[in-house]
């Protein structure tokens, strides 16, 4: 069977193997895969249903794919013969243009969307994103978007990814005004963050995330610059059993501790914070974790 292959809009040109820096097709009998780099492998036979389509890239019907292929030839060659084809540029084959299908929602190099919404990515800990795509990927932490994003990829270009947002050093917004919360709500939220409540056996923020609250290597995350309708998702999140990590499942135990004021309090403060001069996450913690987590 001869296949045609071609590329989507601004995707590397596939070659005569059918290959590019993201995936490539083979058809043939009994049935059809589907692989390359970065990508784990589907197959359908025969007798299956053919719903195969490249993952987060576009969608491909292959079953009517050889009509749809002669009639875009004839009618690509109908404009190409006066004169007016070009030929497309070529696309950087990086890992910052692949990630472009991450900023559409991050914002610019992951830096935040303006919905308020959407996290800072840019400059987290690696493991601390690596393990979030895996558990959006694996089921842990569910969010419909994300997890079709990801199912197709492996575990070492998820790697790739983490590490390369990770790598970006980029200024953070500035933080909301302080006049944006209630003075007594701001005081609460400053005592949990930076104290926690021994009676109700809440360990302080600081005790995992830093003293700064810039996240520590290499996997807690920092909890400044974060908008806070995201914060109260998250916690929210994880004490109705939306959200999930690895077992011992920490924030999950903490998050259930606190009150509805409590998450209101915590995250206002937070919000309201300046960055440091560094936003680096720190290198280790002073002492050890006061609650086991996975």
């Amino acid at each position: 069977m001869e296949t045609h292959l071609t590329a989507l809009p601004n995707m590397p040109p596939v070659d005569k193997r059918g290959e590019s820096p993201f995936f490539h097709y083979r058809l043939g009998a009994p049935g059809i895969e589907q692989r390359g780099p970065g990508f784990r492998e589907f197959a359908t036979t025969a007798g299956a249903a053919a719903k195969t389509e490249p993952p987060a890239f576009g969608v491909w019907r292959l079953q009517r794919a050889k009509l749809r292929r002669v009639t875009v030839w004839f009618a690509a060659l109908a404009v190409c013969l006066d004169g007016s084809c070009a030929l497309a540029a070529p696309v950087e084959d990086s890992i910052a243009q692949r990630a472009q299908a991450c900023v559409g929602c991050h914002g610019k190099e992951g830096r935040a969307a303006a919905d308020g919404y959407y996290p800072r990515i840019a400059g987290k800990p690696a493991g601390y994103l690596y393990n979030q795509l895996l558990n959006f990927r694996d089921g842990r932490r569910p969010y419909a978007l994300m997890t079709t994003l990801l199912q197709p990829l492996t575990d070492d270009y998820l790697h790739e990814i983490a590490s390369h947002f990770s790598s970006l050093e980029l200024p953070y917004p500035p933080p909301q005004p302080v006049g944006s919360g209630h003075p007594a709500s701001l005081a609460h939220g400053k005592a949990l963050v930076t104290q926690g409540d021994a009676a109700r056996h809440i360990p302080a923020c600081t005790q995992c995330h830093g003293k700064a609250l810039t996240g520590v290597a290499p996997a807690i995350p920092g909890l400044l610059g974060l908008p806070p309708d995201y914060l109260n998702a998250q916690l929210g999140a994880w004490q109705t059993g939306g959200r999930h990590a690895q077992a011992p499942d920490c924030m999950a135990q903490v998050a259930k501790l606190l009150s509805p004021d409590d998450v209101s309090a915590l995250t206002q403060w937070l919000s309201t914070q300046p960055l440091p001069d560094s936003t680096q996450p720190a290198a280790s913690l002073p002492s050890a974790l006061p609650i086991r987590c996975g």
